[in-house]
């Protein structure tokens, strides 16, 4: 009977440790929601209080004095054509990593892999990218994109890759499959769930970077949404509705990219656990 008093303590005491980080961590977000539908007299002072009068025209407001229209398409096109290129490049290259296991090979990815911990020297690079001439544009914001990406995607696949049965090549190739058709038809559906989880990384990744394109991208009309929040939030500082509705707007595309791919994510598992 003790043990069981015990436990049951200790359980509600963990349920009341967990209801107060979450709290702490939404309130953020509920603050936001609530201050985007204020008027800026009322946003002035910050608070959890319910507007008198919900105001929607804050959000055509800040796409139209903020541009996030052309904002909004130039980081679709840059995060979407780096996370797609990135997908391809590195679950092909995890799956030949993993199929060829000798020592240069094994070199080889290590080599890529350490990609993820060196950290990038912008004056080089910047150098680098003057003298291919793909400063200030969009294929060169996607190639480095697509660089910064990649070793973390072929690490991230490379572990689920390395569980499929080489059986299953050599039946594809007996069955008369050539290497496109063998990767493409049979390996990359066995994938799914881990390359739905590489591409909602990838694409959150890139989606809010904010370094890169300051770096690289001198125009504003090549400005994704990361930058053209913090152009704004220089130009309308003090009001906060402006501000609030600007972080939703641009906060909406992630949220909804995680919440479909979570749905892939879980799916997909629950799949290969049936099968197995």
């Amino acid at each position: 009977m003790v043990g069981g008093r015990k436990g049951k303590i200790k359980s509600v005491l963990m349920n009341l440790i967990a209801i107060l980080v979450s709290l702490i961590m939404i309130m953020p977000i509920v603050l936001i929601v609530i201050n985007s539908f204020k008027t800026t007299g009322e946003a002035m002072t910050m608070t959890i209080d319910l507007p008198k009068k919900i105001d929607i025209s804050n959000f055509g407001t800040v796409i139209e004095k903020g541009k996030l229209m052309r904002s909004f398409f130039n980081s679709l096109l840059y995060a979407g054509v780096s996370t797609a290129v990135t997908i391809v490049l590195g679950s092909m290259s995890a799956y030949v990593f993993s199929r060829r296991r000798n020592r240069s090979f094994a070199a080889l990815y290590m080599y890529i892999v350490l990609g993820m911990v060196i950290p990038v020297n912008y004056v080089a690079l910047m150098k680098v990218m003057q003298v291919m001439q793909l400063n200030n544009s969009a294929l060169g914001i996607i190639l480095l994109y697509v660089a910064i990406q990649t070793p973390f995607t072929i690490f991230l696949l490379y572990g689920f890759v390395s569980k499929i049965p080489t059986e299953l090549d050599e039946a594809a190739i007996i069955d008369g499959c050539n290497a496109r058709q063998l990767y493409f038809t049979i390996i990359m559906p066995l994938l799914k769930p881990a390359i739905v989880t590489g591409l909602v990384l990838c694409f959150l990744n890139t989606w809010n970077e904010f370094v890169m394109p300051l770096y690289f991208l001198n125009s504003s009309e090549k400005w994704p949404m990361t930058l053209a929040v913090y152009n704004f939030f220089g130009q309308f500082e003090t009001s906060w509705n402006l501000i609030c509705a600007d972080v939703i707007l641009t906060c909406a595309p992630v949220i909804i990219m995680y919440l479909v791919g979570q749905k892939y994510i879980v799916g997909g598992q629950t799949a290969g656990a049936v099968k197995g």
